[in-house]
């Protein structure tokens, strides 16, 4: 399954209605509101590169709210999280602080990098990818306190990270 990530920056106070917009698009696995240089970030899957190229640029940078895009695309990796824990933590509604970390990597490290963040088990999803990024990650959390103890402590200290920005999620704006 093909997979990228989408930054964008919208109308100052349009957020929530953008947001509603893109959960409506097919392909749009997830869309959260972000605390951090970005307003919004948005997962699509497809079946195909092609469809994820259709999607982004023939409907959502044309959405008339959004003022700048980064699109982030996932390159083909091992599955090195389990959608099992995913699940069951979705299922009993742990977690509830989530933040999206995109990392730069000294060069040639991104799959140590991507390695090493399968052992962290707050991380539930990461990717390695092309574009401003090496790596992004999904984090959750039980609350507050532990996202920025994992965020601060387990990520940021990780070998061979050059530097790291967190977007956290803004449970409001759902």
């Amino acid at each position: 399954m093909a997979r990228s990530y989408v930054l964008m920056t919208c109308n100052l106070g349009s957020e929530k209605e953008v947001i509603s917009s893109l959960k409506k698009i097919e392909g749009v696995k997830e869309a959260h509101g972000t605390l951090g240089l970005y307003d919004i970030i948005v997962q699509v899957e497809s079946d195909s590169e092609e469809k994820i190229r259709e999607i982004i640029t023939g409907t959502i940078r044309k959405m008339p709210k959004i003022q700048s895009t980064v699109t982030l695309t996932r390159s083909e990796s091992e599955e090195l999280f389990q959608a099992s824990e995913k699940l069951i933590g979705a299922m009993l509604g742990q977690n509830l602080a989530q933040a999206y970390v995109v990392i730069h990597c000294d060069k040639g490290e991104e799959y140590p990098t991507l390695k090493n963040l399968s052992h962290i088990p707050e991380v539930k999803e990461a990717d390695v990818v092309f574009g401003f990024y090496d790596v992004i990650c999904k984090v959750e959390a039980l609350d507050n306190n532990t996202l920025e103890h994992v965020l601060t402590k387990a990520i940021r200290e990780l070998p061979k990270i050059k530097t790291s920005m967190t977007l956290q999620v803004v449970n409001e704006q759902e």
